[in-house]
């Protein structure tokens, strides 16, 4: 397949293709069939979006807040009319069952455009006397050019919450979807442009990591927004910061504590367990995979665990019917598998699952073509064990034990990561008293997962710098200038 006939870049409004000719697979992981040839874009292409974005983001940030956000609306509407078309497009993509992308991935990302285009016109600044006769305003101004690097699991979602904030401050885009789902990036830029967004506002450039750093670098780039692990996060920061000192928002990863006491209700907290741990095959950067239970109802908590396990549905992602699909990838299977191998070298006991599941049987499911790892339960882990401190990103639960409040917030603590946190109790007191104290910026009392376009997302320690959604996050995209009138005498020394 030549490079004509893969998925093109999408620069200046259009889709085109790559001056570099590379192209590079993306496979659908529930059978492992081609799904698509990818453009790789080269230098000279990222220099031609960023050149475009330019262009664009001064006609964009000349528009008022109120024709930006009329903009913004329109692609919400376009969005949500076409949800199903996507959707099926993001399941064949990812491998997450389309009850879940239908539901979740499309919906969420067009309430951030909707949040967002609604709060266009509400970017403004202040006005502080100084004397009589003298004052200063402050205005919020647009960035100019951000590069946004997008993670696999949520493509679609990740595209639109780190674009609309950008695009209704006025600033344009560069966005590279990861190099694993990259596919439903070019359905929003089509979109944004039939909605109005003036060319070269949004731009998709494909590629691995060499096209992020290319972005990174960029000396017209005034920020770099990145969603993905810690240890590119690092990677991206330091070039950030070594080239022009942009600015840069990352939402990274986490190892985050569900702690469940013995007064929780306990359905409640086991329900909430499986989705902090399986939904999108536990492939979530906010998943609970650390669940610290009091020691006086592990047995009953656990039991709970088994019954729910063993109602998963896996099956065909565009099966309705299936809530459990198999991992984005065989290379991330692999990585996945390892640790379920290492919890058993570690000495955690095997609770559920722990298969590959590559065993074709009689239903017309071909196990062994997807990448698929089984929902995976252990008990009695320690806090020193790698299945524990590190992130899996997959369906891996591990259960700690504790037996008093101090205790369990020191060790849900002892982690370099601090995305989320969590916890179920019937007592109020304790569960303000324990969330305060717990190193996260996202945490739930008696409820898990939930991150609604209002609410501030990112991380504590290493687990993100800046926030996405929320009022905050306006101030993420803008730059404040300060003016002084002075309408009295002007007096020198000299």
């Amino acid at each position: 397949m030549t490079a004509t006939n893969a998925l093109p870049l999408y620069i200046d409004g259009h889709t085109v293709d790559t001056t570099s000719g590379d192209t590079f697979e993306v496979h659908n992981p529930f059978d492992g069939s081609l799904l698509t040839r990818v453009q790789q874009a080269s230098s000279a292409d990222v220099d031609r979006a960023v050149a475009a974005a330019r262009r664009g983001q001064r006609e964009w940030a000349a528009m008022s807040g109120m024709q930006r956000g009329r903009i913004l609306q329109r692609a919400v509407a376009l969005l949500r009319d076409r949800n199903d078309e996507i959707a099926e497009l993001e399941t064949r993509n990812t491998g997450k069952p389309i009850s879940e992308t239908a539901a979740v991935d499309i919906v969420t990302g067009a309430d951030a455009l909707e949040y967002y285009a609604g709060l266009a016109a509400a970017i403004e600044g202040t006005q502080i006397p100084l004397r009589e006769d003298s004052f200063v305003y402050t205005r919020r101004e647009p960035l100019g050019v951000i590069g946004a690097i997008g993670a696999w699991n949520y493509p679609i979602q990740i595209a639109c919450w780190k674009a609309a904030p950008a695009l209704a401050a006025g600033n344009a885009v560069v966005f590279k979807p990861s190099e694993v789902t990259p596919v439903t990036a070019m359905k929003l830029a089509e979109i944004l442009t039939e909605a109005g967004l003036p060319d070269g506002v949004f731009n998709v450039v494909h590629g691995a990591g060499e096209v992020g750093a290319m972005l990174t670098e960029h000396p017209d780039i005034a920020k770099v927004t990145f969603t993905g692990e810690v240890g590119t996060g690092k990677k991206v920061m330091a070039a950030a910061g070594g080239s022009t000192l942009k600015e840069v928002t990352m939402e990274l990863g986490g190892k985050s504590p569900l702690i469940v006491f013995a007064d929780a209700d306990l359905d409640r907290a086991a329900d909430a367990a499986m989705m902090a741990n399986f939904y999108s095959s536990g492939q979530v950067c906010t998943n609970g995979t650390r669940v610290f239970v009091e020691q006086s109802v592990k047995a009953d908590f656990e039991a709970k665990l088994k019954t729910r396990v063993a109602r998963i549905k896996a099956g065909d992602p565009l099966d309705p019917s299936t809530n459990f699909g198999p991992l984005v990838s065989f290379e991330h299977q692999a990585k996945v598998l390892s640790y379920i191998e290492l919890g058993r070298q570690e000495g955690a006991t095997l609770l559920a699952g722990g298969e590959r599941w590559d065993q074709d049987d009689q239903t017309s499911i071909a196990w062994s073509k997807g990448a698929w790892a089984a929902p995976t339960v252990f008990s009695d882990c320690t806090d020193d064990m790698r299945l524990v401190r590190e992130e899996i990103f997959g369906p891996v639960m591990a259960v700690l034990a504790f037996d008093d409040e101090e205790e369990v917030i020191r060790r849900a603590n002892d982690t370099h990561y601090g995305l989320a946190a969590g916890l179920f109790t019937e007592s109020l007191n304790r569960a303000h008293r324990v969330i305060h104290r717990l190193e996260a910026g996202i945490c739930w009392i008696n409820t898990w997962g939930d991150s609604p376009a209002e609410m501030p997302v990112g991380g504590y320690k290493q687990s993100g710098v800046g926030r996405e959604n929320g009022l905050e996050t306006l101030a993420h995209y803008t730059q404040t200038k300060s003016v002084q009138v002075e309408m009295g005498p002007f007096e020198s020394v000299f």
